[in-house]
């Protein structure tokens, strides 16, 4: 009985930590980017985070990547994390981090869009069901009056198209390339390929010039801290954990409740709009992704994953 208890626990932890702590992460980005310049902040939180979590997988006795699997760490890399995650956070620069995370939520549709196309994997009933869904919702999303008239926000939202149309490739990319076994030694590699490239967008762009790590308040680091302990080693940690544990079916609960917790965090600290347009978009994105994880069987839905958990969305 204890056993059961103690894993009973050590479950609930773990997917405490997957939901909230995802869904958290992108007002911490927003907090973090106040002080810290955004390409800059990522690629220094990737780099850390990976060293470090290289040097776990050398102490555990892990084999050191070929060269070839250090090529596609950091081709997958640069396309997880520097295009993105990166373009999502220096968006969060002009757009909510709330609306964001609901913006993030259209990618497994795309993903189903590239299967089709790049496959010729024609999708079932229920996924054309779930991008039309969709779609539906980001068109409310986008078409809110708030939007009208400001190109910084549609900058914003361009950023985040892109950054999702990468890291939906990438999804269906890692699935074909040669890398460990290991996630974590994976997820290492991948942090420093596309940590390495976003310190480079950051100085190529300036974001260097005016700026001092000595600027930064306790709540910047704080911030900064959280996303590398949090956000890159404890949901990584409880993502696997869930992974070996729990029904996938279970895992991709993620992709409903990480951007309920971010519309949420949003505006309950940090003042930002909830519309009922935007709830009602959020239902209908959500929605979507429900149908397209799932299919229907005499009458029975039965959840599936959407894709290869190769991908590194705990980051």
């Amino acid at each position: 009985m204890k056993g059961n208890t103690r894993e009973q626990l050590l479950l609930a932890g773990a997917f405490a930590a997957v939901y909230v702590v995802w869904g958290s992460t992108y007002l911490v980005n927003y907090i973090a980017i106040q002080e810290i310049p955004p390409f800059l902040m990522s690629g220094m939180r990737f780099c850390l985070a990976g060293a470090l979590l290289m040097g776990l997988t050398m102490l555990q006795g892990k084999p050191w990547p070929t060269p070839e699997q250090w090529k596609y760490g950091a081709i997958t890399g640069f396309l997880f994390l520097a295009v993105g995650t990166g373009l999502v956070v220096w968006a969060e620069q002009y757009i909510d981090t709330g609306l964001a995370a609901l913006f993030v939520a259209f990618e497994p549709l795309l993903v189903v869009l590239m299967v089709w196309m790049r496959r010729a994997q024609r999708p079932g009933w229920n996924s054309i069901l779930g991008i039309a869904t969709g779609v539906g919702g980001m068109l409310l999303l986008v078409g809110q009056p708030r939007f009208h008239n400001d190109p910084q926000t549609w900058m914003g939202i361009g950023a985040i198209s892109i950054g999702i149309l990468s890291w939906g490739f990438a999804s269906l990319y890692v699935t074909e390339v040669n890398l460990p076994v290991s996630r974590m030694q994976t997820a290492s590699m991948q942090m420093l390929g596309g940590g390495v490239v976003l310190l480079f967008a950051g100085f190529a762009i300036g974001e260097h010039r005016g700026f001092s790590l000595l600027q930064v308040s306790q709540k910047g680091w704080f911030a900064f801290s959280y996303l590398i302990v949090l956000g890159s080693w404890l949901a990584f940690s409880a993502f696997n954990y869930l992974l070996v544990k729990v029904s996938p079916e279970k895992v991709a609960t993620t992709n409903y409740v990480n951007p309920v917790v971010a519309l949420f965090l949003g505006w309950a600290l940090n003042d930002e709009e909830l519309t009922f347009q935007s709830i009602l978009a959020a239902i209908l994105l959500l929605g979507g992704v429900f149908f397209i994880n799932s299919r229907f069987v005499r009458g029975r839905t039965v959840k599936i994953p959407l894709f290869s958990k190769k991908k590194t969305e705990t980051l």
